[in-house]
């Protein structure tokens, strides 16, 4: 498998990884009642390999956190103990797995909310309607500004689901500042109008991410601790008028906190002579970071193996690609057909269809497992 850059090891902190391809987190719209479910026991272990590396669906810290229908959460006693036979699973099959911690914020509305109350942001700006694949427009309802006094009960939100995760038995643990959710929300200028010590400079509009990391570090070890950032994007309206500044800023203090991973997503692929290529904008970010550090967004076998070559990440990680292909480490090992990704079924209910029933290769049907 060391013929391919992405096949061969690498030692993530304590974990001795056999190859570089990480599982994205990938909400999957499965966990009913915000519950995980067994069937999510084989979704996992599929896509498990002995030693890789896997991060799990975004998964709510709070009651307040969710934004979605039926994805899990990690807040309560039923919910941890849901997510122990998945997590066994993955153990079994020999993988290292990761759950990823998010509240949505803004990107929610009363109907997800324990008693039909606004959701909660940095802000009361509404965030932008959502555009869907099937032409649905989802629509968001103006959130409640968080008072100065609130913030710290959401960082010991965060905390208490880092220890549930542990408990749960993940091996750590990845904060979600990505993509246009709450913590976003604080990171970014176009969202962020706050006029008290979480606002403003750029120092004061991400010390709730700062606090967060401070917080799961302190509670779990900084060696179990990821973090996810998407500066570059647009996601939910967050954009920030400079964000190699803001990315900048936030890797010197993860490296002052000493986590284990950043987990950074490229921004949109452009058209170059007709065909879609990724900017490879984050390099200035792998070079100041002193972890490991792992790319995300529209890589493909030859754009993976080419930039863990060139020294540009340690780990790439695969989301739909990793969906439809649940052998994805072997198919790349024999550059072998892949199967393609069927998007109406991403976010649907079914515990089956678009969820365990992609094909594996016939020949990897052992010998990966």
């Amino acid at each position: 498998m060391a013929a391919l850059p992405l096949l061969s090891p690498y030692k993530m902190g304590k974990f001795d990884l056999p190859h570089r391809i990480v599982l994205a987190p990938l909400t999957r719209s499965r966990s009913y009642g915000n519950v995980p479910q067994p069937f999510a026991i084989l979704y996992y272990s599929q896509r498990t390999t002995k030693g890789g590396f896997l991060i799990a669906e975004a998964t709510g810290v709070s009651d307040t956190a969710q934004g979605l229908p039926h994805t899990p959460g990690i807040w309560t006693r039923e919910q941890v103990e849901a997510w122990k036979p998945i997590v066994d699973a993955v153990h079994a099959e020999g993988g290292v797995f990761f759950c990823q911690l998010w509240h949505c914020g803004r990107t929610s509305k009363p109907e997800y909310q324990p008693h039909g109350e606004d959701p909660v942001s940095s802000t009361d700006k509404a965030a932008p309607p959502y555009v869907h694949d099937n032409g649905y427009v989802d629509e968001f309802s103006p959130p409640r500004r968080l008072r100065t006094d609130e913030i710290p009960g959401i960082v010991d939100d965060f905390r208490v689901a880092a220890r549930n995760a542990i408990e749960a038995g993940f091996d750590g643990v990845e904060i979600h500042g990505a993509h246009g959710f709450l913590i976003e929300q604080f990171l970014k200028d176009s969202v962020n109008d706050r006029d008290d010590e979480y606002g403003g400079s750029l120092d004061r509009r991400c010390r709730f991410a700062l606090e967060v990391v401070a917080a799961v570090a302190d509670e779990i070890g900084a060696d179990r601790v990821g973090m996810r950032l998407s500066p570059f994007a647009d996601y939910g309206g967050c954009r920030d008028s400079d964000p190699q500044a803001l990315a900048l800023h936030l890797i010197r203090q993860l490296n002052q906190h000493g986590v284990l991973y950043c987990h950074m997503v490229e921004p949109e692929m452009t058209v170059v002579d007709g065909r879609l290529r990724i900017p490879h904008r984050l390099l200035p970010m792998r070079q100041a970071f002193k972890g490991t550090f792992i790319v995300a967004g529209g890589y493909d076998r030859e754009e993976g193996n080419r930039v863990v070559a060139e020294g540009y990440t340690d780990l790439v990680a695969y989301g739909r690609l990793f969906l439809a292909n649940p052998d994805l480490p072997k198919r790349f090992e024999l550059d072998a057909q892949l199967n393609e990704y069927h998007r109406p079924t991403f976010y649907t209910h079914d515990p089956v269809v678009g969820y365990t029933d992609y094909p594996f290769l016939e020949s990897s049907a052992s010998s990966m497992r």
